[in-house]
């Protein structure tokens, strides 16, 4: 008989993010580390789109408040999701992807074991889920330094996003963490991780993560990481975004699955390139020297120039100009890749291309069915 840990394991990796095997068994490991048997049985009762405890505990046979008690526990330790819910439903939870989901939600348990065992599974798990369109995250560019006359979507400004949201909360880097306990520290600010969101009630009831600030610390915060050279990502689709993380190159999940282990799909670059007004730069190297977070800069030749195919469009070069030599220009219509409108239409493309069109036409069925129930069920609760 298949044990429950192997179980969940398969489960993760049905998710469209994934969570593959190892001949190892790491991934085993990670699972026992983070999950106690009787955790690791209910999260895979729980499905991908969010439930009510009343009607989970009806799947699993147990009262509703044992099962409730249960759900906001494994919240806690970061194993599931727990999210907002509405009427008589004041939270839903949900089974988790292990990246971005489970892994993240660790800032708070994550001692030096759980990290050597990231570590020793870090190759497979960022190679894989950097293997298939499309990516997971995306690259935001620093807004401040794009070309006037481009335009600039939505999606692509986030400062505007800040400005339209009411809660904010900001913790620690769960990446730089990790490598400080493996004896890899980072020099640059922990405290560089934020969430957002427009309820003026978001973070009520939900598990203790990092601390909330005001948008203008928020906006503040944008600020301080450009200057120090941190790229901003988020999730890889338009409509809400609810995180950013400002990543450095030695630590982050995002940039070490591009430099490290050669993973196209892990981080989708901006629609933006750099690009150096050579009659304003001084070559003084301030772009290139550790700045670049992707080593896209050179100044080979007595010149300044930017590797294309390697820029990611963050802009942090732009930022450490102290001669206003770099801007962020557009790229070609034909290289700009829109990113999924939301995380469904990602979650439906990502299987189209992970499992194949057969898997990806079932998971349309299945959504829209689960989307029928849930409402109905909304309706008979409010």
């Amino acid at each position: 008989m298949v044990d429950v840990y192997t179980r969940l394991a398969r489960a993760l990796d049905d998710l469209p993010n994934g969570y593959p095997a190892t001949e190892s068994g790491v991934e085993l490991a990670i699972l026992r580390k983070i999950f106690s048997l009787d955790d690791a049985a209910l999260a895979l009762k729980l499905k991908a789109i969010p439930e009510s405890p009343a009607v989970i505990a009806r799947r699993v046979r147990r009262p509703v408040d044992e099962v409730r008690e249960a759900l906001d526990r494994m919240a806690d330790r970061g194993q599931i999701y727990k999210l907002k819910g509405k009427g008589r439903t004041p939270f839903r939870y949900a089974l988790a992807p292990f990246v971005i989901g489970i892994w993240e939600f660790q800032l708070n348990h994550l001692d030096r074991e759980l990290a050597e065992l990231f570590e020793e599974y870090g190759p497979t798990l960022l190679g894989e889920l950097g293997g298939s369109a499309p990516a997971i995250g995306r690259v935001v560019p620093v807004n401040r330094r794009i070309d006037a006359q481009a335009e600039v979507l939505p999606y692509d400004d986030l400062r505007a996003t800040l400005e339209r949201c009411n809660s904010f909360r900001v913790a620690d880097c769960l990446c730089r963490k990790e490598r400080e306990l493996v004896g890899k520290p980072c020099s640059h600010t922990s405290e560089t991780c934020m969430t957002f969101s427009r309820r003026a009630d978001a973070y009520e009831g939900m598990p203790e993560w990092g601390r909330e600030i005001s948008r203008e610390e928020a906006l503040a915060l944008l600020d301080a990481c450009e200057e120090e050279g941190l790229v901003h990502c988020t999730y890889n689709f338009q409509r809400e975004p609810f995180f950013v993380c400002n990543c450095c190159s030695c630590c982050c999940g995002f940039l070490r699955a591009v430099n490290d282990f050669g993973a196209p799909y892990m981080l989708a670059r901006s629609n933006f390139v750099s690009e150096v007004d050579l009659e304003l730069c001084s070559e003084c190297g301030d772009c290139h020297d550790g700045r670049c977070p992707v080593a896209a800069i050179s100044d080979g030749d007595g010149s300044t120039s930017v590797d294309k195919e390697r820029c990611i469009g963050c802009g942090v070069c732009s930022v450490a100009c102290a001669f206003d030599a770099i801007q962020l220009v557009p790229r070609p219509e034909e290289e700009r890749v829109t990113p999924p409108e939301t995380l469904v239409h990602w979650a439906i493309d990502r299987t189209d291309h992970r499992k194949g069109k057969m898997k990806g036409v079932a998971m349309r069925g299945w959504i829209a069915w689960e989307g029928l129930k849930m409402a109905a069920r909304r309706r008979a609760e409010n």
